[in-house]
């Protein structure tokens, strides 16, 4: 599994659970993959591919989920999304059909395609639909167990897989109603991250414990809806808060943190390492592009250690 990029581990975790279960369909948007070959071959009568016609993929996936099939709609991220936003909000959300969104390449996962295929907007437009869900998980393991998370959904649903195969992120058995796990324990400040750079805090952690300071790292792997209460007493007891996202600082991880502790009222430092308002046209692979945007553990530490500094308690 750990060699298994998250698209594949989440749906020949979902293929072995559509030969129980009839009821589940993948519509597709002209995309292939090893793991919808098998449905395709094998459970041809539960795979549908509707061709470059996202907006068509979401009308049909919702007439669907009304005649009672359990529905995955699937396209490279933007195209998934932005392409069908206002079909996904007057068919899906506003309606509260139990429809699951899924989404490949999370922020610059496809590195060699340009700006058209990043994905830096996706959370900002998806966390502004009502009654949506969403999942970012940080490790194809924690992608094949939202196949059976999804599975048991009643409402609509957004999952954000990463195109990479990236590393197992922690083993350790861990609930997934919370939204949010701890990988890291320490009392000088917290670092909250999402999907990919889940892993990227974990290195800029153990290079400020070098420094002397010790962080903890929550992986937040639910970014609709958040855990208020857990996150307020998270930040509380942090005393200051660094979020670290593959994507435009406007509207994602960093903001919804903001909203929150702000509406509780609490008075908690908070730095956002993200994409500033801007496209990338630039080439040269993920960690190149990563570097350009200020994201690499190396300059997220440097940053942090000089804003640290400069607290004032």
């Amino acid at each position: 599994m750990t060699s298994t990029t998250m698209r594949d581990a989440f749906f020949d975790r979902l293929y072995q659970l559509a030969w129980n279960d009839r009821r589940i369909m993948v519509v597709a948007a002209d995309m292939g993959a090893p793991s919808l070959d098998k449905f395709r071959r094998d459970l041809s009568t539960q795979f549908l591919n509707v061709g470059i016609a996202e907006q068509t993929m979401v009308t049909i996936a919702t007439g669907l989920a009304l005649s009672g099939k359990k529905v995955y709609t699937y396209a490279i991220m933007p195209f998934a999304t932005l392409r069908c936003y206002e079909a996904i909000k007057v068919n899906i959300a506003l309606m509260n059909i139990a429809v699951t969104i899924v989404g490949v390449g999370t922020g610059f996962s496809y590195d060699d395609s340009g700006p058209t295929h990043h994905s830096t907007e996706d959370l900002s437009v998806m966390r502004a639909l009502p009654n949506m869900t969403i999942y970012c998980p940080s490790d194809s393991l924690m992608a094949a167990r939202f196949a059976d998370l999804t599975y048991n959904l009643n409402s609509p649903c957004y999952v954000r897989l990463d195109r990479k195969v990236l590393p197992a992120v922690d083993r350790k058995d861990y609930d997934l109603s919370s939204g949010y796990r701890f990988l890291l324990n320490g009392e000088n400040g917290c670092l909250l991250a999402t999907g990919n750079m889940a892993p990227q805090a974990l290195k800029v952690a153990r290079k400020l414990h070098q420094a002397g300071i010790r962080v903890s790292v929550v992986d937040i792997f639910r970014l609709k809806p958040l855990q208020e209460k857990a996150f307020v007493e998270i930040a509380k007891k942090a005393g200051w808060v660094a979020t670290l996202e593959e994507h435009l600082l406007a509207g994602g991880l960093g903001s919804a943190i903001i909203e929150l502790l702000t509406d509780h009222q609490l008075r908690v430092p908070v730095k956002r390492f993200g994409v500033e308002d801007r496209y990338l046209y630039e080439y040269g692979g993920r960690n190149h592009i990563q570097n350009m945007c200020g994201l690499s553990p190396e300059v997220i530490t440097m940053e942090i250690k000089k804003w640290v500094k400069d607290l004032r308690f």
